[in-house]
């Protein structure tokens, strides 16, 4: 992992300053309404109702911080917690008529406080600024992305792996058997290596590499949930396979690919893949790849 700059993270702790200051996020009365951003954010995620727990996940929210405040909205009349019948484990959230109506007009008061702020703008400044926020949201999204070294028998692997296998049937003309798919011995400790993504908690993407013959390893299964495509996470399970690939001290890696998925081999070309003659017999390959290690121990 390359280090970050002083001046990266000046730049980018001054745009969170101005940015919070600039929309009132500091106000305790958000959007002149009778709440700090806290509360009103609270009840837009809400949504048609949800779990507390679901909530603390997707807002990583500390538990009791995000009860307090769930006390708070259903003391004014805004919300309502119920415990469901059928597991008394869990909270339910959900709105009252009256915080259906608290959320309309915050809605109504965001729109207006937007439009306000891009009014001074050009058309043309307004694209450019659209285009940039759209670039920030994906590479702040790609940042929170974690990948995680797993045992390949695990859930989140198997998970990550009966999803590769559906996406793939769905694209391959004569489908796909998912016997093919790798086993955990061949993935796990010595043999090889399995990442996982994950976002907000929720496996997002996978690799996997197991040794194909001493010094050479083949890399498999480098799926991303349609979810959270084009954000550059394939590079980034890539790397970390080429890096594990290098601790197994394997000097060359392997791949092959289907016909069907050009990104991937665009992908692998773009990250310094050859493309080589076939190195197996694989019903799904139609193009094999090899990339040389230079990090190799």
């Amino acid at each position: 992992m390359e280090p970050v700059s002083p001046e990266d993270i000046a730049a980018f702790r001054h745009f969170n300053r101005y940015f919070t200051r600039r929309i009132g996020a500091l106000d305790d009365h958000y959007l002149g309404q009778d709440r700090p951003l806290g509360e009103a954010r609270l009840l837009f995620e809400i949504g048609d109702g949800v779990s507390l727990r679901e909530l603390r996940g997707r807002l990583a929210l500390d538990a009791g911080y995000l009860s307090r405040m769930a006390k708070s909205l259903e003391a004014q009349g805004l919300v309502r917690l119920t415990v469901p019948p059928h597991d008394t484990r869990l909270r339910l959230i959900e709105l009252t008529d009256v915080g259906r109506v608290e959320v309309k007009e915050q809605h109504r008061r965001s729109n207006a406080l937007a439009a306000g702020l891009l009014a001074t703008l050009t058309t043309p400044q307004r694209t450019e600024l659209t285009h940039a926020l759209a670039t920030t949201r994906r590479l702040l999204r790609l940042a929170g992305i974690t990948v995680a070294l797993v045992d390949g028998a695990t859930e989140d692997a198997r998970a990550c792996l009966d999803a590769y296998a559906a996406d793939i049937d769905a694209r391959f003309p004569e489908g796909f058997d998912k016997t093919d798919l790798v086993r955990p011995e061949e993935v796990t400790g010595d043999a090889g290596a399995f990442f996982v993504a994950y976002e907000e908690g929720r496996p997002v993407a996978c690799g996997a590499l197991r040794t194909l013959e001493p010094g050479v390893g083949e890399i498999r299964h480098v799926w991303v949930h349609p979810d959270a495509r084009r954000l550059g996470l394939a590079r980034r399970i890539l790397a970390e396979l080429e890096l594990a690939a290098a601790e197994h001290d394997f000097t060359v890696v392997r791949l092959d690919t289907h016909a069907a998925l050009t990104e991937a081999q665009a992908m692998y070309r773009a990250c310094g893949y050859a493309e080589i003659p076939a190195y197996v017999d694989h019903v799904y390959a139609d193009h094999w790849f090899e990339k040389l290690l230079a990090g190799a121990r």
